[in-house]
């Protein structure tokens, strides 16, 4: 149940990063992007909590954060 859960999160992210991602343009302050980094969580820790880091990662790229690498 859970890899089929991995795969739908992960297409899902995949459509982000090539159909809406750029039309946006680059606004991660993150090596490797949010997007790349929810995808290596899910593929490293699991649907649920990949998810969960995914979520958090995303909560901290903002314009007061100063970014940079930041590996799953």
């Amino acid at each position: 149940m859970t890899r089929w859960l991995s795969i739908l999160l992960i297409a899902a992210v995949r459509f982000y990063q090539r159909g809406i991602s750029p039309l946006l343009g680059p606004n991660c302050r993150f090596t490797p992007t949010c997007s790349q980094y929810m995808i290596e969580a899910i593929q490293k820790y699991g649907a649920i909590r990949g998810l969960i880091k995914g979520t958090r990662r995303i909560c901290r790229c903002h314009p007061f954060q100063p970014g940079g690498y930041d590996p799953p």
